[in-house]
């Protein structure tokens, strides 16, 4: 038996709202949330209407610490987020989450995860050095410090499923 389509989906750092985009796409009878900036929600707003889908993609402004999220979303999308943030503030923008989901909710996170070494595969852990550079205490994780961290949060034990050729992992959880 598969899992029910999903009727509301909540995007964090929503950016150009593609990945809440092709939920919408994809499950028709599904409404979008894209939580962002105002300018940059603006440019998410414009590609759900060009997407055939503005009547059902909703927008909040602001800064995903600070703003209501609402409740009941049967998935949450932290797509390339979390490198961003210290483990504190992952932890934050987690139990965020996990209140905001409906019962049996998903997160989905879409990220760079190095291996266990942290030097290995090439590409991710490049991108820690540039977290490590650009941000006040960004880093990447892995999937055994994700997958802590889902935990403490009250998440089920993750899936990780890599996105090759790309050198993004998806990470998806279900609320415990």
């Amino acid at each position: 038996m598969s899992d029910p389509p999903p009727h509301r989906v909540l995007d964090i750092a929503a950016s150009h709202g593609l990945f809440g985009i092709a939920f919408g796409r994809r499950f028709p009878d599904c409404r979008v949330t894209g939580l962002d900036w105002g300018a940059v929600v603006a440019v998410a707003r414009e590609n759900a209407d060009a997407a055939g889908m503005g009547d059902r993609y909703d927008t909040i402004v602001g800064s995903a610490f600070d703003v209501d999220w609402g409740t009941g979303y049967d998935v949450v999308l932290l797509p390339n987020f979390l490198h961003h943030f210290d483990r504190a503030g992952c932890m934050k923008i987690l139990h965020l989450t996990r209140a905001a989901l409906a019962p049996k909710g998903r997160i989905a996170i879409v990220d760079w995860l190095p291996d266990e070494d942290r030097v290995s595969p090439p590409m991710p852990a490049l991108f820690t050095m540039t977290m490590l550079l650009t941000t006040p205490s960004g880093t990447t994780y892995t999937g055994s410090e994700l997958s802590a961290m889902l935990t403490e949060a009250t998440f089920e034990r993750p899936e990780i499923i890599p996105l090759l050729p790309t050198p993004l992992t998806l990470v998806l959880a279900q609320a415990a």
